[in-house]
């Protein structure tokens, strides 16, 4: 973890937001009683309106932000995708893509670039996005596409084709839980007597949170992460898909794996200009929050909404299934300025040391067929 003495300064603009979104969340807190849960702490810091980290106007992706995604890495994901997805649509009558969380509009602009070539557009590409700073950029980079994209405001009710999201899941509020002498306590925050925040923990007693605490076996003293914010998702979103594929594509483990004993202290970390930070109270609003995704509550989810789970694997197998090293290889090689920028991406969303294993990919169907990516290497035991 990168001490937050040697980080880069930010800007006095970006330290007087960070201030207003502090002066917010402590105000919160006061009106709550002195104390708000992590989870309802993170909701703010990452999408306060004007001041929360997703909702405000510094740069997040790329070199020149705080984390590189799979888009923006290699144009090659959304090529791979884009011939996954029109598997999908051609299987079930066409129909329409639904993006949540679309960043930048990378992954957008080379989907629909690759659906074009393959002369397989769908008739809609929906954007749910909840900042509006974001959405301003992806008008900008998406104009080309004229009215085939649309914003939505909330979740379709019924929907038919391709329901995806790329590194959603984890930006989600959790809570974050201690066990201790038979007890289960949750970690909530409070005003430093200083100034900013502390932790603060209070007995847990009943409710949702209580029940999936108790589902998990963890030692005294072990700390880690709920969401009950991922699976009331992916459960809504399974109910609105009528016909087509549901896939999501992030960090994380099966439960078994993620409240693993040596994982004591969880995953919740911060991301700040490409350093991990273990601080969650730095700098409000310009820090990344994000926890690893317990994806076997992500698949209890799916089914729970009637979806088929149809395959659940690492990064790497589901582009290599789908043909990324077809599409590297059609590339001419003579051309050095072209090929080896998409050779040396393709090397990292593959590599066991980049994102191919730590990265998986889980699909669930309804009245369609499962895309090409998991012909192979399926793990859906170890959910």
């Amino acid at each position: 973890m990168t001490p937050c003495a040697s980080l880069p300064e930010p800007s006095a603009e970006a330290l007087e937001n960070s201030r207003r979104l502090a002066s917010l969340i402590g105000a919160d807190i006061s009106r709550r009683g002195g104390w708000i849960s992590f989870a309802r702490y993170m909701e703010l810091a990452l999408y306060a309106p004007g001041l929360g980290y997703y909702a405000a106007g510094a740069q997040k992706f790329g070199s020149g932000g705080d984390f590189v995604t799979a888009p923006e890495i290699s144009p090659l994901f959304g090529r791979v995708l884009a011939r996954q997805f029109a598997e999908v649509l051609q299987a079930i009558g066409g129909g329409s893509l639904l993006e949540l969380g679309a960043g930048s509009g990378r992954l957008a602009a080379d989907l629909l670039e690759e659906l074009a070539r393959c002369a397989a557009l769908p008739e809609t590409y929906c954007i749910l996005e909840v900042s509006a700073e974001l959405r301003s950029r992806q008008r900008e980079r998406l104009a080309p596409w004229g009215e085939r994209v649309r914003w939505l405001d909330a979740l379709p009710q019924a929907f038919a084709g391709v329901i995806f999201g790329n590194e959603v899941l984890d930006a989600l509020p959790v809570h974050v839980l201690r066990w201790a002498d038979g007890e289960v306590y949750e970690r909530g925050v409070a005003r430093a007597e200083e100034a900013g925040f502390r932790c603060a923990d209070r007995l847990l007693s009943c409710g949702p949170l209580l029940a999936a605490a108790r589902a998990i076996e963890a030692a005294p003293g072990y700390v880690s992460e709920v969401s009950l914010a991922v699976p009331a998702l992916v459960e809504s979103l399974g109910r609105s898909l009528r016909r087509g594929l549901l896939l999501f594509i992030d960090y994380g483990f099966g439960r078994a794996e993620y409240y693993h004993p040596q994982r004591s202290q969880g995953t919740l970390v911060g991301h700040y200009r490409h350093r991990v930070l273990e601080d969650p109270f730095f700098l409000p609003g310009l820090v990344d929050l994000t926890a690893h995704v317990d994806f076997t509550a992500v698949a209890d989810a799916g089914l729970a909404a009637g979806l088929r789970l149809c395959g659940y694997t690492g990064q790497a197998q589901f582009l290599l299934n789908a043909g990324l090293t077809q599409l590297l290889a059609a590339a001419d090689a003579a051309q050095a300025e072209v090929y080896l920028p998409l050779a040396a991406g393709a090397q990292k969303l593959l590599s066991p040391a980049e994102m191919g294993e730590l990265f998986k990919v889980i699909g669930f169907t309804r009245d369609a067929p499962a895309p090409g990516g998991f012909a192979s290497g399926d793990r859906r035991r170890q959910l």
